[in-house]
């Protein structure tokens, strides 16, 4: 594949490093900055033939057969729009659009032009979360009833994060989109989220946007998913995700606890990890950035969607669900309520099952608890199906 990258910052070098060093047969053939010299810079930095500031010389370049979109997400929609109008097929990078309107006029039109589209939520393919995600679909912690998921770190890297009408909010809008979306892929993206209760606010810096929140997503299904998010988080970056069964638990860390512990009184003078802020004592050094942040797994799924004519496994309308969420997550902010989630276009299951669990243990009672006590007994808590009472007893 030759790629079109729109732009030359941050995450266009790690998808640079995962889509050069990995894959291999994949080239980043034109990049484009906004100022003439990061993308010259860029350029040399990675041996990329054509360096540009003209986005649409870009994305129609004969030399460009996709278009990867990492750019801040106010042009977002500008540059999804102009590949879609180019027929090209486009990647783009979380979250989708600052809110929901954008998100489903970038779905709608890629859909209109009949141009391929993947939605670029590295997170989800993290490879310890691909190993529990094969684990919960093969059934090994039962139905799931809940999933908690947190990023937090210090702050975003650049400028336009920190400005609300760039960046359509906070860290809600900055992380929450990846924790809502790894819930939703524990769960099921067939299962409609319903509503959202958040609380927001901003705690340490002087910006108009939240740099912490917190929030609850209730799905169809009764499943609740939890997200965590903040910018005044210290100690690096904090990623963690807990799955909660009906059979069994899932616990992930990806960054805090890598494998790989080192102390340092002396300094480390290398590179240690994304968000890492010291270099001196207890370090949690990566070996692999681009394969831990789930860069690699995501690019081999997308452009191998793309030569093998199927669906990615983000989607745009993913991205559309996502944005939807975080909307009813501000509105909650403002009104201290549940507020339900708005979808104009829903593609998942109507009408499920709710997941509560009733265990029989007999012809009267449901089993509440079995539990092993000290003295080798098995006690059982239950309850009687007629009257709702609540007894014991030693199996």
């Amino acid at each position: 594949m030759r790629i079109g990258l729109l732009g030359a910052g941050f995450i266009g070098m790690f998808y640079t490093m995962a889509l050069h060093d990995k894959r291999g047969r994949d080239k980043v053939t034109v990049v484009y900055s906004r100022t003439r010299e990061s993308a010259e810079k860029f350029a040399r930095q990675w041996n990329v033939p054509h360096a540009t500031t003209s986005m649409r010389e870009a994305i129609e370049h004969d030399e460009v057969d996709v278009v990867i979109v990492g750019l801040p997400n106010h042009l977002h929609k500008e540059a999804v729009l102009a590949a879609a109008a180019a027929g090209k097929p486009v990647m783009c990078t979380k979250p989708l659009g600052r809110n929901a309107a954008e998100a489903l006029e970038m779905l709608n039109a890629v859909e209109a032009a009949g141009v391929f589209a993947a939605y670029l939520e590295d997170l989800v393919y993290m490879p310890k979360t691909l190993k529990a995600l094969k684990s919960v679909r093969g059934g090994a912690i039962g139905d799931v009833l809940w999933v908690r998921s947190r990023e937090t770190h210090p702050g975003p890297h650049s400028d336009w994060f920190w400005n609300p009408e760039l960046s359509g909010g906070g860290a809600l809008v900055d992380m929450g989109c990846h924790c809502i979306e790894i819930a939703r892929s524990f769960i099921g993206k067939d299962i409609r989220p319903v509503e959202v209760v958040c609380w927001a606010d901003t705690q340490v810096h002087p910006i108009e946007p939240e740099d912490h929140a917190i929030g609850l997503v209730r799905y169809e299904n009764g499943a609740i998913g939890q997200f965590e998010v903040s910018w005044v988080f210290r100690g690096g970056m904090d990623l963690r995700d807990e799955v909660a069964g009906s059979e069994g638990t899932i616990w992930l860390n990806h960054w805090l606890r890598t494998g790989m512990e080192m102390f340092t009184a002396g300094g480390e003078k290398e590179y240690v990890a994304e968000k890492a802020e010291s270099a001196t004592g207890w370090l949690f050094p990566v070996g692999d950035e681009t394969s831990a942040l789930g860069y690699v797994d995501m690019f081999d799924d997308v452009l191998g969607a793309l030569e093998n004519s199927r669906e990615p496994v983000e989607t745009f309308y993913d991205g559309y669900v996502v944005n939807a969420i975080m909307d009813a997550a501000y509105r909650s902010c403002e009104s201290r309520k549940w507020e339900p989630v708005e979808l104009a276009v829903w593609r998942g299951r109507e009408n499920v099952e709710n997941i509560a669990v009733r265990r029989e243990y007999d012809d009267d009672h449901f089993l509440v608890k079995r539990e092993r006590m000290p003295d080798g007994s098995t006690k059982v808590i239950l309850r009687n199906k007629a009257t709702g009472e609540i007894s014991q007893r030693i199996d």
